[in-house]
């Protein structure tokens, strides 16, 4: 379980006075669940919202920003309140789905620490094959051969890319040009004047768990260290193979000490709060 004390604030931070717990939601001990999201904190004449972390299953075609708002809505009408501080440890693309953690109230002075944890996913690669964006939010741009390629080549590539690497991001990405998203300027036909820097990242394991080239697929475990692109990751294999590649799908199993096991389907947690609001 995850253990965090976090300061209520910056004074107490000086003088190590009251802190306020911060609660783990897991589907797997709902009773918990239940007190924990029910733990409005007082000090000092003030009430603070329950500062609460809890991993949700996002699902296929959703932005990390939409579930983030259905959770933050949910809350907002539980606690019949007018805002919800809530945030997330990690984007994960829209045709991604898997392991997101999001924060509320104090915890999210915790972010940064959670999005430190290593994270695991599993990718399925379409080998001979790329697209823009390297997945399939785009149409293929390009064809290679594959005729060369032997698993045994693919287990070799992939023990390439394990520890200390560098990274380039892929144009379709969050990170910023002169002020402005990648992605922007890449949808509005400029990707060819973004430019960005390779970036220092780890990854920890790599391994084959499936390999179909009788129809170019693989499906690839990878444990990386924060601000790993698997788009990227897959591209540079593809390259490595004397081919192209591209993810056609892409799921995250872990993030830190959050798996699937601990993570909330929303759906469920709505029955959860819905039925708490029954009982009150």
């Amino acid at each position: 379980v995850i253990t965090l004390q976090i300061n209520t604030n910056s004074a107490d931070r000086m003088t190590q006075k009251q802190t306020q717990p911060i609660h783990t939601l897991t589907p797997t001990d709902l009773t918990q669940a239940r007190e924990a999201i029910d733990a409005w904190y007082e000090a000092d004449g003030n009430r603070a919202m329950p500062a609460l972390v809890a991993a949700f299953d996002k699902p296929y075609g959703m932005t990390s920003f939409q579930l983030v708002a259905r959770v933050r809505r949910l809350l907002t009408q539980y606690w019949q309140v007018k805002k919800v501080k809530i945030g997330h440890a990690g984007t994960l693309d829209p045709l991604a789905t898997g392991v997101l953690v999001m924060c509320t109230g104090k915890a999210t002075k915790c972010i940064e620490q959670l999005q430190a944890g290593v994270k695991e996913y599993y990718a399925t690669l379409k080998l001979g094959a790329t697209t823009p964006s390297f997945d399939l939010e785009h149409p293929i741009d390009a064809t290679y051969p594959t005729d060369h390629i032997t698993e045994a080549e693919v287990r070799r590539v992939l023990s390439t890319f394990k520890g200390e690497i560098m990274q380039v991001p892929p144009v379709y990405s969050a990170c910023k040009v002169e002020g402005k998203r990648a992605y922007d300027l890449a949808r509005k036909g400029q990707a060819e004047t973004v430019e960005l820097k390779a970036k220092p990242l780890r990854i920890d394991e790599i391994e084959l768990t499936e390999c179909h080239l009788d129809t170019q697929e693989i499906t690839i475990r990878v444990v990386c260290s924060k601000g790993t692109y698997i788009r990227a990751l897959a591209r540079d294999i593809g390259v490595a193979l004397g081919s192209g590649a591209h993810l056609t799908a892409l799921r995250r199993t872990r993030v830190g000490y959050f798996t699937e096991a601990h993570t909330f389907d929303t759906d469920r947690f709505e029955a959860l709060l819905n039925e708490m609001k029954e009982k009150q």
